[in-house]
């Protein structure tokens, strides 16, 4: 077995276990756990110290996942995944009964994406959930783009870190980098007009152009 397998391997006893794992996407680190144990949730909040009133995003491994974490799809949802994922898009959707309480807030949508890594991909369908796909970093402090970054910044509160480069998949074949792009834009479909909560990787125009119209623009 490959070292990255096994690092897989190792990565989905302990997310099977509740434990929480710091992996590599296609923009930062993750801070992953499975995302349908509230336990586990909980253990996220409290590692990265950040409120319980801000929801988690969430990872997905492929379209058949997003469509069980989602209530709904509309047509406009649909064409974004087709375009832009997997990709650094999370799009905010209601959420599905799959989904607890604690990952949204209490509230009724989601942030959910598909990564173009195939790490936290292998993730999800290796744990048949999707993965809370916050940042593994402490709320406030910069993201961590390498396993060391992780380590400095969450010590032995995560069980499992798996040390590979952040980046597209394109890209990691070709280079050891582990640069990754900036955090995923994030659209809000739960409003008319869609809402661009944080700008990422995503031109506001390809949005533009694949809504087919304007976005209102708002803060997170």
């Amino acid at each position: 077995m490959d070292p990255t397998a096994q690092q897989i391997q190792q990565a989905l006893s302990v997310l099977r276990g509740g434990g929480l794992v710091a992996y590599p996407t296609d923009t930062v680190y993750g801070l992953g756990c499975d995302a349908c144990n509230p336990a586990a949730i909980a253990r996220v909040f409290a590692v990265k110290q950040r409120p319980l009133s801000q929801p988690l995003p969430l990872l997905v491994a492929d379209l058949a996942m997003l469509e069980q974490a989602a209530a709904d799809l509309s047509p406009l949802a649909r064409r974004l995944i087709e375009r832009f994922m997997p990709g650094p898009l999370t799009i905010v959707v209601r959420r599905s009964s799959l989904i607890p309480d604690i990952v949204a807030a209490g509230g009724p949508s989601i942030g959910l994406r598909i990564p173009d890594h195939p790490i936290p991909r292998a993730l999800a369908a290796g744990l048949g959930h999707p993965i809370a796909g916050t940042s593994a970093n402490r709320s406030g402090m910069p993201s961590a783009r390498t396993a060391a970054e992780v380590r400095r910044q969450l010590g032995g509160a995560v069980d499992c870190t798996l040390d590979a480069p952040c980046g597209p998949s394109r890209n990691l074949a070709a280079s050891a980098s582990s640069s990754g792009t900036p955090e995923s834009t994030i659209l809000d479909l739960t409003q008319d007009p869609p809402a661009l909560l944080r700008p990422g990787p995503i031109p506001l125009a390809d949005l533009q152009e694949a809504l087919g119209h304007s976005l209102a623009v708002r803060p997170a």
